[in-house]
């Protein structure tokens, strides 16, 4: 009996790119996501905003153009996943993430999303 069978054996990497593939601004969160992410709501018009970078390193430099750009407050900065939280005025999460596209897109030649809004 001729078997014709060959085994075949694939190797998978993640090789992640430059990009930003989440900008994302919550307008009017419910207040059971402010509390979950200990975000204060005194004002009463605290929008979120949330990122996702590669390579995650990253986070932290969409971090410093936040709060530099705008009135915005970091939540969270998670450099082992790219993940970036903020909070403030709508206008000032607006005005951050529009900055972080930007600078990433001009400045660090990233691959961008566009900024998505609910």
């Amino acid at each position: 009996m001729n078997n014709d069978y060959t085994k075949q054996r694939i190797i998978q990497e993640l090789v992640p790119g430059r990009q930003i593939t989440l900008a994302h601004i919550i307008a009017n969160p419910d207040p059971v996501l402010y509390a979950s992410l200990s975000v204060d709501n005194a004002a009463g018009n605290t929008a979120i905003g949330v990122f996702n970078v590669t390579p995650s390193d990253a986070a932290v430099i969409i971090a410093d153009i936040a709060v530099k750009s705008s009135g915005a407050r970091i939540i969270s900065a998670d450099r082992a996943s790219g993940s970036l939280l903020i909070s403030g005025a709508v206008s000032d999460v607006e005005s951050a993430a529009a900055a972080i596209i930007n600078y990433v897109g001009e400045k660090l030649g990233f691959e961008i999303c566009n900024i998505t809004k609910t």
